[in-house]
């Protein structure tokens, strides 16, 4: 399953008439990144950097005087974000700044239920406890030295690490020993992990397998066991 965890910053809190000046976004694939991201400084069209919005991102109006517009950064934007889940913080606020975006260019608007909001996740799982990025990151031990400011691929990379957190935690699946292994006990000794060299003998014996197989024999052509154990093996898997 293919996933974008990605934040904006913008020039102000009002969507209809601010703008977008950042966007990131990282590419997860099974809960797991793949080293994939995407990231852009855009120049707002019309519009200043409000002073309270600089104070939390610092972006200023000179930092974006040469960036390209947003029309020059759509279609790389729709290519890396397209088919994909989206994984945001609030993310109400930034649907509503992208979506106004596409909008002015006339592009297809980004549907709501593609949409999951990791502040919605986080109130549900921790009631009344502080559900800001920052907070969630203190309670998950996840390192935030390199955030003096908010800023649109580092907060992604940040909000990724919450949001496995927030699923469950970075064991995305309950995984068995498959390979071999090795690990040392108590006393020091190299002990051997993984499959055993010789499978164990079945503990059914053959009347038994001969029962069961005529079981399932009385469940009829459509029986969901065939799915799963086709007849011409279902004895050796039984065994």
């Amino acid at each position: 399953m293919r996933e974008i965890v990605f934040d904006t910053e913008t020039t102000g809190l009002d969507f209809e008439a601010d703008r977008v000046i950042e966007i990131g976004g990282i590419e997860l694939w099974n809960h797991i990144p793949t080293g994939k991201s995407f990231h852009h400084f855009i120049r707002p069209e019309g519009r200043k950097v409000d002073p309270g919005a600089f104070d939390i991102h610092g972006i200023s109006d000179a930092m974006l005087a040469d960036k390209p517009l947003f029309s020059e950064v759509v279609e790389e934007f729709e290519e890396f974000f397209g088919g994909a889940k989206l994984i945001a913080h609030n993310a109400t606020f930034d649907m509503r700044f992208l979506n106004a975006e596409l909008a002015r260019l006339g592009r297809p608007l980004i549907e709501q239920n593609r949409i999951v909001d990791t502040l919605a996740m986080a109130r549900r799982k921790f009631p009344m406890a502080p559900a800001t990025l920052d907070a969630l990151c203190s309670r998950f031990n996840i390192d935030t030295s390199r955030r003096d400011k908010h800023g649109a691929l580092l907060d992604s990379e940040l909000l990724a690490s919450v949001y496995i957190e927030l699923i469950g935690g970075r064991q995305a699946a309950l995984g068995l020993v498959t390979v071999e292994t090795t690990a040392r006990g108590a006393d020091g000794a190299e002990i051997r992990i993984g499959p055993r060299p010789v499978p164990l003998p079945s503990r059914l014996t053959a009347a038994e397998i001969e029962k069961h197989r005529a079981f399932i024999a009385t469940l009829g052509e459509d029986a969901l066991w065939w799915a799963y154990l086709p007849r011409e093996t279902e004895a050796t898997a039984s065994a």
